[in-house]
Parts: structure tokens; C-alpha cells; sequence
């Protein structure tokens, strides 16, 4: 099992859109659930948004619904998150992960079984 990359993290400002990457292998995305997780400063990481390696099924955090968009794309070996209408709250380094399988989208730390390196989003205000 390879540990997932991200890209794509930037500076935006507040109400713009950024869309990062995560290169995961193929094994990874054909066992894993995937997910994406953050981290601010002096907080705890807390998954944004998971889906399902089974049924494509999704999960969202309450503070992210309807602004982002969790996908993937098993032929290119690559899982997106597109945020949308991003807030200077959204500010924290994010994380992909591979996620144990579980029947049902848990989208927690506690169940994540390989972590990427992480990507700093900044939403300036």
C-alpha cells in the first residue's frame, strides 16, 4: 500500500473555489473507502468528506455540505475534493486517506489506515 499524495492547495480568497488532487495506487483505491480530512491550528483533524469504495456513497461534514465535492476516479488512480464557496474557516492543512472499508461511509481519523502528507488550503478573508 502506497501513501496517498495530494495536490493542489493554495491561497484563495473568500467565495472562490479550489479543487485539490490525491494520487492513491490502484490497490488503494480498489480495498479503501477515501477520504479527506483537515487540520487547523491548535484543532483537531476532522473528516470533510469520505466516499465509498463499494457504492460511490458519500459523506459530508455539516460545515462543508453543499459547497464540496468529494470524487473518484478509479482510472486515473485519483480522488478529488472541488471546494466551492470556500469560507477563511475552511483554512487548514488537508489531508488524504485511505479509509477502512467498513459496510457504511465512517468518515473518522480513527478508522484512516494510510495518510497522505497533507496540502495547505489559506481562504483569505
Amino acid at each position: 500500500q502506497v501513501q496517498p499524495v495530494e495536490s493542489g492547495g493554495g491561497l484563495v480568497q473568500a467565495g472562490g473555489s479550489l479543487r485539490v488532487s490525491c494520487a492513491a495506487s490502484a490497490f488503494t483505491l480498489d480495498h479503501f473507502d477515501m477520504g479527506w480530512f483537515r487540520q487547523a491550528p491548535g484543532k483537531e483533524r476532522e473528516g470533510v468528506a469520505c466516499i465509498s469504495i463499494s457504492d460511490g456513497s458519500t459523506y459530508y461534514a455539516h460545515s462543508v455540505k453543499g459547497r464540496f465535492t468529494i470524487t473518484r476516479d478509479n482510472a486515473n488512480n485519483t480522488v478529488y475534493l472541488q471546494m466551492d464557496s470556500l469560507k477563511p474557516e475552511d483554512t487548514a492543512r488537508y489531508y488524504c486517506a485511505a479509509v477502512r472499508a467498513t459496510g457504511y461511509v465512517f468518515c473518522d481519523p480513527t478508522v484512516v489506515a494510510s495518510w497522505g502528507q497533507g496540502t495547505q488550503v489559506t481562504v483569505s478573508s
